[in-house]
Formats: structure tokens, sequence, C-alpha cells
């Protein structure tokens, strides 16, 4: 595996391999790499050419107030995890190379991003919007691989793609869970360990709400009503909120049909966790 930290040097590999008719596979991440990373370099090893990897930790996506400065960062960790997961060449640019003057363009859509995470973190879907068209922009035609627990961050980049053609498949892989059902996710690293215990109430709640569905409940009020009655009925966790959506348009059927996707958002002291499952009714 090759490291590189320019844009030029990466286009420059890309643009290569391309040339000589191989395909290219992406995952970008934020760092501090667990197995649900690792489960989407395996997948891009498995159906690319060539896997590259990136890591940012991106400042435009965070709010103020956030954890910009204390987002966990172990880069020797996710050099040998990447490397391990069959990663080609990874990709770790500086903030002053992504961002060498202030940015004064940036990347809104409209609609799917405006609930949920949307409105509790009004900046953050621009920000992730406007450094997945870069990257894009810099490592050219491609499979691009997200995990699922970050649905409504898919969809986002979905929307995206598609109403600027950009030359990328973007490619959904299953969120990766712990034994007891936790998403797991970089931020899961803040959870003491009282707090760790009480997480897994999050996808027990999304669970009941989708279980309600298939028993034919088809009231969203009532949904989102016993998910979040699950979540605040654990002293620990701090309800942000709870959701049923039309999983491609996000908004709200009255009565729910369809592809849906249930979603929640929970505090855990530090930690903002965040999770979603999928039910068709």
């Amino acid at each position: 595996m090759r490291t590189v930290t320019t844009i030029a040097a990466a286009r420059a590999e890309l643009d290569a391999a391309r040339a000589a008719g191989r395909t290219v596979g992406f995952v970008p991440t934020m760092g501090y790499l667990h197995d649900g990373h690792a489960s989407l370099m395996r997948q891009a090893r498995g159906e690319t050419d060539l896997v590259v990897a990136s890591i940012f930790v991106n400042p435009l996506q965070f709010g103020a107030g956030e954890d910009l400065d204390a987002y966990p960062r172990d880069l020797d960790r996710d050099t040998a995890l990447s490397a391990a997961a069959g990663v080609d060449l990874l990709f770790t640019p500086t903030a002053v190379e992504m961002y060498p003057t202030p940015v004064l363009t940036t990347v809104h859509v409209a609609q799917v991003s405006a609930p949920l995470e949307g409105a509790s973190r009004p900046t953050h879907f621009a920000g992730v919007a406007t450094v997945v068209a870069k990257l894009f922009s810099i490592v050219g035609p491609c499979r691009a691989y997200f995990g699922a627990k970050d649905f409504q961050q898919v969809a986002v980049v979905r929307r995206m793609v598609h109403d600027l053609s950009m030359p990328v498949e973007v490619v959904a892989c299953p969120t990766r869970r712990e034994a007891d059902g936790l998403a797991m996710s970089s931020r899961n690293v803040y959870l003491s360990a009282d707090e760790r215990a009480a997480a897994p109430v999050l996808y027990r709640a999304l669970r009941a709400g989708a279980a309600a569905i298939g028993a034919g409940e088809r009231d969203p009020a009532a949904v989102r009503s016993l998910m979040a009655q699950i979540i605040e009925a654990e002293p620990l966790a701090g309800l942000d909120y709870t959701a049923v959506v039309d999983a491609d348009s996000f908004t709200v059927p009255e009565p729910l049909a369809g592809n849906l996707r249930l979603l929640a958002a929970v505090r855990f002291g530090r930690a903002r966790l965040i999770d979603n499952v999928g039910v068709t009714a």
C-alpha cells in the first residue's frame, strides 16, 4: 500500500490506473477506523481493481461547539487497518492541502438534507457534500463505498451525484454492529462503561418501531412515540430525535407505505450516536 498526501499525487496514480483499464473503488473516511470501515474496504477490494481510501477530518462538517479538535485520530493504526483490508492507495491530505484558501464554494442538497441531522446540525450536510464533491473530483470515476449507518448522508451524496451527473456509483453497505447491536462508530470511544452498556437501547428502539410497522401500525406519530418511549426509559440516554421517513425522499408518508427508514439520534454523555433500520410497509 502506498500513502500520498497531495491532490496531485492521488490524481496521477488514479488516472494512470484507469488509463491502464483498471476500475477504482473509493472509501472516504475521517479516520479512527474500525471494522465497519474495514468492511467497506474489503467490499471495494472484491469488486474493483484498485482501492483508494481517504482519511481526512473535514472541518467544514463540524459546527460551532462540536468535537472537531477532540475527534479521535490515530493515523498509524488507520494505516495498518487499511493495508490489512486490502487498500492499495491511502490519501491523507492536510486541511491546508484540501482548503489552501478560504472556501467560497459549497454544495447544498435541498430537501433530503433538511430534516433530522440537518435540523440538529444545520451546517453539517453542506460540509459533507462539499468535501465529498471535492474528493470525487480528485479521485475521478469510481465506485464509492459508504456505510448505511449514516443513512441520511448516503441519501445526500446519492442525490448530489444524480443532480450533478458525477461519474460515480454510490454503494451503500450494511451497518456493522457489535454483538449487542450497537452500531460501530468512531465516536463510541467517548462512551463511559455505563454509557456503553446503555447505548444498545438505540438499536432496540429502532427494531421495536420496525416490528410495529411489520405488525400493521401505519401512523408515523405512533411509531416515533414508541421509539422515543423506549429510549427515554434509559436514564443515561438524551433523546435528540426519532423519525420514520420515505427512504428516498426523506418525507413522511401518512399513512406509512413503501420503502421506509426508521432513524434516531441519542446523546450518551459526550457521545452523540445515530442509527437506523429499514422496513417495508
